[in-house]
């Protein structure tokens, strides 16, 4: 197996002019069986450092080498310099103190940019899915890539591919909605942006969680989900592939739950079965935090830490995180009593290591401390986070209160929890919010066990004049601008009521900034474990938006918030609603930047919008018998139709959609068919569009959903200006899984919808798909090709 090293020459696995395999090949023939363990293992930055200098424990913790570092920059309080120095000393230890000398990956959290002291906050993911715009993505994780590569991380774990369709859910922010084909495009692009052409100079994107996370038993975290076999293939398992055999993913992380009785992290049908052996992914799976240990303690599945390993291992999952438990000794009893194969070790051991020689590491482990303090948190990167950020912006509802002039002179109050706080811009996977879970975790009872130090140095690091009010200032300099909080995010106290009422009553217009805090903290509403059973405002934001309202005083309600929340009576009472999401840094910015005019909105929803839980799930892709109650339509005190529905987002312009039919009209089981639409600007101002795509197939031989979406584009044209989009669909987009769950195509008519939200289609045509023999099995395509024509005048 292993090519001899001759006598004083370098071991084979060092030279850099040998293929991969050989490498690998090499290294792995010299490893014993602890060293190989070691491999698959993981530690804290917190047990191998304290500041930038190793601790006392990290010779034994990396004694016969270590997999991964868990989050140098995540989980401590260090600036990007000294992420950088600490990432070199735990290299420099493992290559010059370790026998075969190899080197670690890094991974940090990058959900909404680099959780990291000092790093770009971008949108939390379900603004950025509301740009419908994967290039701008593709460019954000780009600049994730840049800041990670200089502070020596190497692996982010990111994109969230769970389709949600419930908000209760208090991770929905991570996720970019509720539609498959949405979903797919923005998780490629942030693949392709995160890992760039190569993976040399590229970082390993992790796409999460694999699978049906997002669809748990009441929106609750880690719970059950209860998918059928065909709607798991066709909606949540969809974005996967995609990222499998589009994108070129090279790692997935499994999810907490469990599918019909079986935990993800121990399905040998998800994680080899689907992924390796029908998808064709070479790439590592990698455990989310104690996952490994929850199939014993959490699932009651395996008997004690020996047989979690080996479950976990044997189905397909190669490296535990966030820190070395069973896959330890345990891992090592295991293959010495014969429980795991030599063979699955040696298998995930290969591809850990062949992942190291892809990025690198052995020919450049070190990175320049000098050049990481200018790349991380660069101008550049906050000026793009403004940028993306004000794409995000969906606007709701306005009767012609927005735009507000900029020169206007107007009392403006600014009310609410989210008004003058920059903590509550940012998403629950930000570093602010995770500084503060690891001070809870460390401050009580730790049902993790994680190995925090007593004296962990952390510290909260939030730029406090980036605020909502402090931005609506500077966007009305003529303007009387006065704020109040009101009431907090999620407290029971009214005593703000009254001035924040006074205040209102004596204002032309009242801006009221409400929502969310995102986080993993008790006094957070939305993020990991933090459900809601309510879509309403949390605490005794409800009530105090309604006594606003009661003043006659016009109000702007600005969500800053990770799900869609209001009861839909305060929503209609509202002059106008504007859903900002957890836009980042630059977001209150980018918030006074589409109040003010000086962006025209052009965001769409990736969710619909529920009027209340009582209606969940709601989502447009249904059954022809769902979404309604036969036969008398609506619930007997509510319509059945969302607030909002999927794909809807107003303008400060007007807009003309035509389409042509689509050509040919006939097409076989491998052909394409084409579509243009022709997208008119009959509006004063400049403005983006996304125009949208659906098919229906009115007739197969399983129950369709009654829409999908299969294209879109996003399209900016100059006032008086129009603009083509030519949409070319292939047959194998169209495709289904039949009743053997093959993915196929049939013959039969398929119709095509055009317009800039599901509820306003037009019917562009029919086409038919014609075969000689019946369903064809075919080869799943992904994505349609999408052409815009140059500005026309």
């Amino acid at each position: 197996m292993t090519t001899p090293t001759p006598t004083g020459s370098v071991p084979l696995y060092r030279d850099a002019s040998r293929s991969i395999p050989e490498r690998v090949d090499d290294l792995l023939g010299r490893m014993t069986t602890v060293e190989k363990a070691a491999q698959l293992g993981s530690a804290w930055v917190f047990q191998l450092a304290a500041g930038t200098a190793l601790t006392p424990a990290a010779a034994a913790l990396m004694e016969h080498g270590l997999g991964q570092v868990t989050r140098v920059s995540g989980a401590s309080n260090v600036v990007a310099a000294d992420a950088a120095r600490v990432a070199n000393e735990i290299q420099r230890h493992l290559l010059e103190e370790t026998r075969l000398g190899v080197p670690a990956i890094v991974h940090e959290e990058v959900c909404a940019g680099l959780m990291a002291r000092g790093a770009t906050v971008f949108s939390q993911p379900i603004g950025l899915a509301s740009t419908w715009d994967p290039s701008l993505i593709e460019r954000m994780a780009a600049v994730v890539r840049a800041e990670m590569r200089a502070i020596g991380a190497h692996q982010g774990l990111s994109p969230v591919l769970d389709v949600c369709r419930d908000p209760r859910w208090g991770r929905i922010e991570e996720t970019f909605g509720e539609d498959p084909h949405l979903v797919a495009m923005m998780g490629n692009a942030f693949v392709r942006g995160l890992q760039g052409p190569t993976l040399d100079d590229g970082v390993v994107a992790t796409a999460k969680h694999f699978v049906g996370y997002g669809a748990s038993q009441g929106g609750l975290n880690w719970a059950p989900a209860h998918i059928p076999a065909r709607e798991l293939r066709e909606v949540y398992l969809h974005p996967f592939e995609a990222a499998v055999r589009t994108a070129g993913l090279r790692s997935v992380m499994n999810a907490y739950n469990e599918l019909d009785g079986i935990p993800c992290g121990a399905s040998h049908e998800l994680l080899t079965g689907i992924l390796r052996d029908e998808w064709g992914f070479d790439g590592y799976v990698v455990a989310d935090y104690f996952a490994v240990r929850q199939l014993e303690s959490y699932h009651h599945l395996a008997a004690d830490s020996p047989e979690a390993a080996s479950m976990a291992l044997s189905a397909g999952l190669d490296v535990e995180l966030p820190m070395t438990d069973c896959y330890g000794e345990s891992l090592v009893d295991a293959v010495d009593a014969g429980i795991v194969g030599t063979e699955i070790l040696d298998r995930a051991v290969e591809r850990v290591l062949r992942t190291k020689f892809e990025l690198g590491l052995f020919e450049c482990p070190f990175v320049d401390v000098a050049a990481a303090t200018a790349a991380v948190g660069a101008a550049a990167g906050r000026q793009f986070a403004r940028v993306l950020a004000s794409q995000s912006i969906v606007l709701l509802r306005n009767d012609g209160t927005l735009p507000i002039a900029p020169t206007t002179t107007a009392t403006i109050a600014v009310i609410g929890p989210n008004a003058d706080d920059p903590r509550n811009l940012f998403g629950d996977y930000s570093y602010a919010a995770h500084v503060e879970s690891l001070l809870e975790t460390r401050d009580s009872d730790n049902v993790f066990n994680i190995p925090l130090p007593d004296d962990l140095d952390l510290d909260v690091d939030i730029v406090g004049e980036r605020t909502v009010f402090r931005a609506i200032v500077a966007a009305f300099p003529a303007a009387d601008v006065r704020t109040t909080q009101g009431c907090s995010v999620n407290g029971p106290d009214r005593a703000g009521f009254a001035e924040a009422v006074r205040l209102a009553a004596a204002s032309d217009i009242a801006v009221m900034v409400m929502g969310d805090k995102a986080g993993l903290t008790a006094d957070s509403t939305c993020g990991e474990s933090r459900d809601r059973s309510s879509l309403d405002l949390p605490g005794a934001q409800e009530e105090l938006l309604r006594a606003v309202l009661a003043t006659g005083t016009p109000v702007v309600l600005v969500l800053v918030a990770g799900r869609p929340s209001g009861s839909v009576d305060a929503h209609e009472r509202c002059a106008a609603v504007v859903a900002a999401w957890l836009p980042g840094d630059e977001g209150a910015a980018a918030i006074a930047d589409v109040l003010s005019g000086a962006v025209n909105p052009g965001a769409k929803l990736p969710v619909s919008v529920p009027r209340s839980a009582g209606h969940i799930p709601v989502y447009y892709r249904q059954k022809r018998s769902g979404g309604r109650s036969h036969w008398k339509g609506d619930y007997v005190d509510a319509a059945v139709s969302p607030m909002y529905p999927f794909g809807h987002g107003l303008s400060y312009t007007s807009f003309e959609l035509t389409a042509s039919n689509p050509a040919p009209a006939t097409i076989g089981h491998d052909g394409e068919v084409t579509v243009t639409a022709t997208l008119t600007n009959t509006g004063s101002r400049d403005g983006d569009e996304v125009v949208q795509l659906y098919t229906r197939d009115p007739r197969a031989s399983v129950t369709r959903p009654v829409l999908e979406l299969k294209a879109f584009a996003r399209v900016s044209v100059a006032a008086g200006a129009r603009r083509t989009v030519t949409f070319t669909l292939h047959a194998g987009q169209l495709g289904f899984y039949d009743r053997q769950h093959r993915y196929v195509v049939e013959p039969g008519d398929i119709e095509v919808h055009i317009g800039t939200s599901v509820a306003e289609l037009h019917h562009a045509g029919t086409f038919t798909i014609a075969t000689s023999n019946g369903a064809v099995e075919v080869d799943k395509v992904f994505d349609a090709e999408v052409r815009v024509s140059a500005p026309d005048g």
